[in-house]
């Protein structure tokens, strides 16, 4: 199925999710039109001709339909009472299906809590060997009947399902994209408060004792909350924005390429801050390389917070089929009985997300701190990314 082809599906299901009543007369009309056909097409000649008179009882059976998802046992009752009206008090045209009857046993399978599917289904289960005993007293009409009201009442519990499914899917899908923008906004303002708050602590000592370094505290305290003002801007557009393809890409996430001016606004901090890499450097797929550039972030922030390190590290390493992040400071890590707060678990769920694993702490040698994360970049692991971004656009 093509890619226009499935947003106007979405478009017609939110049309009819937004317009019930519309939905509702226009499957009243549909089955007026089939109920009609047996009016306009020729009677043999020993049956009396067609009559006004049966035409508007039979319309009177459909018109309940209107009301069909407001009170579907009701609905089902004035059917079966309209139908029976018809059966007893007019010669008119026979139906080859029980259209009304079909719809209304299919809205309450969907709709209806248990008891009042019982009920109605005991119902139709009693109304239909009446209808057959009035008709044909025929055993091929009488399970025929019961065959196409059990399948419709079938086709409403699986209907149903699927709705359920449909529902636990979008909530899953929501759910994940909550926790997604909480990490995003989480490393987005932790970063830049740090180095912020780093760079005023330092500002009073700086104008004191060396002015020049003052002015360059300053303008990295200006310089990162810029920054961090326009990611969050293009994080809450996106927010606002409904889906529309059609309209210009946004700004792209941050990537691997971004991390040495991550690392230059750390380091104009104060923070001895070296960047370098291994392997093969490649592009790596959008998704990967905006996990591989926040965790870096969120090791960097939590040098900054937390180590009282003297230099810090960031290496990635490029292997065939994965790649690894590593941030490494010869600070003290975070302290007895710490576990580094919601950024490392963070860390950690980026990481499964991609099917990698990440793994924090004591440095090589059992010196300073050390995040370290894994990511796969096999082309199921990727597929798995697209798939996951598709359903959390469609929930």
């Amino acid at each position: 199925m093509g890619a226009g082809r499935i947003r106007g599906v979405r478009e017609v299901r939110a049309w009819g999710a937004a317009n019930p009543w519309a939905v509702d007369i226009g499957v009243a009309l549909l089955v007026q039109a089939a109920m009609t056909m047996p009016f306009v097409v020729p009677r043999p000649p020993e049956l009396e001709p067609a009559t006004w008179s049966a035409y508007g009882l039979s319309t009177l059976t459909v018109v309940p339909l209107v009301w069909r998802r407001r009170a579907p046992v009701a609905v089902l009752l004035a059917i079966l009472a309209t139908s029976g009206l018809y059966r007893l008090a007019l010669d008119g045209p026979g139906q080859p299906l029980p259209y009304t009857g079909l719809v209304s046993l299919y809205t309450i399978a969907v709709l209806s809590p248990a008891r009042r599917r019982l009920a109605a289904g005991i119902l139709v289960a009693l109304a239909v060997p009446v209808s057959v005993w009035l008709n044909t007293r025929s055993m091929r009409e009488l399970t025929f009947s019961l065959f196409v009201f059990g399948a419709a009442y079938v086709f409403g519990r699986l209907t149903d399902a699927r709705q359920r499914a449909h529902r636990v899917e979008a909530e899953q899908a929501a759910a994940r994209e909550r926790a997604r923008i909480a990490r995003e906004m989480h490393d987005i303002l932790s970063h830049a408060v740090s180095l912020m708050i780093v760079q005023a602590e330092a500002g009073p000592v700086a104008v004191r004792v060396a002015p020049e370094r003052a002015e360059a505290a300053f303008e990295a305290i200006s310089e990162t909350g810029r920054d961090a003002m326009a990611q969050l801007r293009r994080m809450l557009g996106v927010l606002r924005e409904e889906e529309d393809e059609s309209r210009a890409p946004r700004e792209p996430q941050p990537e691997v390429g971004a991390l040495p001016e991550l690392v230059r606004r750390v380091r104009a901090g104060g923070l001895d801050v070296r960047y370098g890499t291994t392997g093969t450097v490649r592009p790596l797929p959008a998704a990967t390389g905006a996990t591989v550039f926040r965790i870096a972030q969120e090791g960097l922030t939590n040098v900054v917070r937390h180590a009282r390190a003297a230099s810090a590290s960031v290496l990635v390493a490029y292997g065939e089929d994965e790649v690894e992040v590593r941030v490494t400071d010869d600070g003290h890590g975070p302290g007895p009985g710490r576990s580094g707060g919601h950024g490392l678990i963070g860390v950690r769920e980026r990481a499964a997300a991609h099917g990698g694993t990440a793994w924090s702490g004591p440095g090589p040698d059992g010196r300073g701190f050390e995040l370290r994360a894994v990511l796969p970049l096999t082309e199921s692991h990727e597929a798995h990314e697209a798939h996951e971004a598709g359903k959390v656009r469609r929930g």
